[in-house]
């Protein structure tokens, strides 16, 4: 196993046929009221199948951006993006998004809100609902299924959420900020669920956090952007050993990847981002 110092390199390119492709993306807009934003500047990245790979860097540097154009909810302005070897609009069925709100429909049950894409998709429910029940089993939502959303707690509703998301199996899960709106405790809780779904399902999965100790808890990768025009500052790889648990936190390895990535951030290239006051957040 590598040292966490070895760790602290520079990711090298992911083998060929990764299952996400980046090459040369930017992304411009006018705003209403008429100004230019450069989102994102000359991004390049490849993500190999089965990944874990989180993008860290200051509010409005592109993260979010980044996602939709992956998840093909906006264009870039220029660059090549693939998904699974095919564009983005071509790929959304190998494609599954979790939002920083759980977004549940609250006139549905949780075992129809799990099932929504299989209705958007117009597949027959009867088809899908023995895997939706296999999934809701996996969150730890066993009996849950016919309640509401009004009836659970957020990482419950979160749960039902990444269950929706992995419905028809995707074989990528783009995930921005899901746990950002979870007291400190259930996040903590959510962060190993999460861990646990993966082992299960081994998607590959981009998360957009702002939580240095939640990407290096949870990732194979750190990306680490820089503010407005959003740029990859750096990739590294996390050579912590798995399976991963809360109390790795205060280990001085997991201390050392925290506090280089914060390191970036707080650096030129970093402009201090705005993530918080403590290495630990």
């Amino acid at each position: 196993m590598a040292s966490a110092a070895e760790g602290l390199r520079e990711a090298a390119t992911p083998a060929t046929g990764a299952d996400i492709y980046i090459a040369g993306l930017s992304k411009s807009y006018r705003t209403a009221g008429g100004d230019m934003v450069h989102a994102l500047q000359d991004i390049a990245l490849t993500v190999a199948g089965g990944e874990f790979v989180s993008i860290v860097g200051p509010s409005g540097c592109g993260k979010s951006t980044l996602l939709k154009i992956l998840a093909a909810l906006t264009s870039p302005s220029t660059g090549a993006v693939t998904i699974a070897g095919a564009p983005p609009e071509q790929s959304q069925r190998n494609i599954g998004f979790v939002f920083q709100e759980a977004t549940l429909l609250p006139w549905l049950t949780v075992l129809r809100n799990v099932l929504v894409p299989a209705d958007v998709a117009r597949i027959p429910r009867a088809e899908m609902q023995p895997r939706a029940m296999a999934l809701l089993d996996l969150v730890g939502l066993t009996g849950f299924h016919d309640k509401y959303p009004n009836e659970l707690s957020g990482g419950m509703q979160q749960r039902a959420a990444i269950c929706r998301a992995l419905l028809r199996n995707p074989r990528t899960l783009l995930m921005d900020e899901p746990f950002g709106a979870l007291d400190a405790l259930t996040r903590d809780h959510m962060n190993i669920e999460l861990l646990r779904i993966w082992e299960a399902q081994r998607s590959t999965i981009v998360f957009v956090t702002h939580s240095i100790t939640e990407a290096v808890l949870l990732s194979d990768r750190i990306v680490v952007m820089s503010p407005r025009p959003g740029r990859i500052i750096k990739d590294i790889r996390v050579d912590l050993p798995r399976p991963r648990s809360i109390a790795m936190v205060n280990t001085p390895e997991f201390g050392r990847y925290a506090q280089h990535v914060r390191s970036l951030l707080d650096g030129p290239a970093g402009a201090k981002a705005a993530t918080g006051g403590s290495p630990w957040q």
